[in-house]
């Protein structure tokens, strides 16, 4: 008899979850602009500005990311007579929402600066977003490969600062390498990452320095110390701290998104104008952020969102992270022993009562495998498999068929 179904056992069947990882380089060219800024796209709303890899108004365009900036209500830098302070306060309260889930009293918990939110640590008051887009980040973000180069210098290499007329798209360059550069990264974060946040898991994003051996370290004190602290612990711990390894901000690896410390791009002498007081940051003296020669408190509170994501794109050098895409598999070992699949049912196999492929009736019968399908218990036909030539079955022979569906 033609055996035309057969049932799997238990070990007949195998699944399996494999993790594939491909490299995403993002250079600055593109972030700030490759195509005369005809790759940044900006909105009517004017909540952030959004990346493409090539002019967006192509049919090849691709979305690589949205950018744009916020600070919570317990900012100093919050007040109402702040250019589209309403609308910084409510991105930073979605992100937060979001990303950070609500505390025990039903408030929106803020981004805290070492995950540790029971404990209470230090906060993010002032923050940079970066949205990178599902295309990219496929599954998510591979622990310990993200990284973000960052311009810290007042002026490029060539020591000619940027140009900026005011108009979003009128910006010269003399030389598009910066003078001193820094480097975001979650090191480690494969074996130290945090999972208390309803977006699922999220690592902490140190600054290293790039280029000691030619600059030393960058004085000053840590990132901790940047924003809502008391100046006279930043004085107690004098001017010979190196930034290296400070903690800057979060990266939400399911979600795509790093959240940069509004602090690293205030400045390391003196005071901040705009509410922050007498803390100390991150970059050169008196630096500016393209936006009419604001530092970086200025700008967050007296441009547009769009002009401070503008300038933010403007100092980042290079992005590079591994993706992650979770492959589950189910392997079907489909066993033909030597007494099954020895007949067809296809009707072209006889021919008056004789099959077409003997040529004695002493002959042994045979078939020739082509396909496999793998049904359900309703006996319907759920996947097909197609041999790339048939296999030859007779009663002498067996064979194992490997059957893998991805999804």
């Amino acid at each position: 008899m033609a055996t035309t179904f057969k049932t799997f056992r238990k070990n007949d069947m195998v699944s399996s979850r494999t993790l594939l990882h491909e490299a995403i380089p993002l250079t600055g060219t593109i972030v700030s602009g490759t195509y005369s800024e005809n790759n940044i796209k900006n909105f009517s709303h004017g909540m952030f500005q959004s990346v493409y890899d090539y002019p967006y108004l192509s049919s090849s365009a691709n979305h690589i990311l949205d950018i744009t900036v916020g600070y919570s209500n317990e900012s100093k830098l919050s007040s109402s007579t702040n250019v589209q302070n309403s609308k910084k306060r409510n991105l930073y309260n979605q992100m937060a929402q979001v990303l950070m889930g609500y505390d025990h009293t039903g408030s929106i918990q803020p981004f805290d600066e070492d995950g540790n939110i029971i404990a209470g640590g230090r906060k993010i008051n002032e923050a940079v977003f970066v949205n990178f887009s599902r295309l990219l980040v496929k599954d998510e973000i591979k622990k310990g490969s993200f990284s973000m180069v960052l311009g810290v210098s007042g002026s490029h290499k060539a020591g000619n600062p940027l140009h900026y007329d005011g108009g979003v798209r009128s910006v010269t360059y003399t030389d598009n390498v910066w003078r001193r550069t820094v480097s975001i990264e979650d090191r480690n974060a494969e074996n130290d990452f945090r999972v208390n946040s309803p977006a699922g898991e999220y690592g902490i994003l140190r600054i290293y320095e790039t280029d000691i051996a030619a600059h030393g370290a960058l004085l000053g004190p840590t990132i901790s110390d940047l924003c809502d602290t008391d100046v006279s612990a930043i004085a107690n711990r004098g001017t010979t701290n190196s930034l290296h390894g400070a903690p800057c901000g979060l990266i939400f690896y399911q979600a795509g998104i790093a959240v940069i410390s509004g602090s690293v791009f205030t400045e390391n002498s003196g005071t901040i104008g705009g509410g922050l007081g007498t803390h100390t940051g991150l970059l050169e003296a008196a630096p500016t952020m393209l936006i009419h020669g604001q530092t970086f408190s200025q700008m967050l509170t007296g441009s547009e969102i769009s002009s401070s994501a503008h300038a933010i794109r403007h100092r980042i050098q290079d992005i590079t992270f591994n993706n992650t895409t979770e492959l589950n598999s189910t392997i079907y070992f489909c066993r033909v022993n030597h007494n099954n699949f020895n007949y067809s049912s296809n009707p072209t196999y006889l021919s008056a009562s004789r099959m077409r492929v003997k040529n004695n009736t002493s002959d042994q019968p045979v078939s020739y495998i082509t396909t496999v399908g793998l049904y359900s218990d309703n006996n319907e036909l759920m996947a097909v498999a197609k041999l790339s030539e048939p296999l030859k079955k007779t009663p002498s022979n067996e064979f194992t068929l490997r059957v893998r569906l991805d999804y």
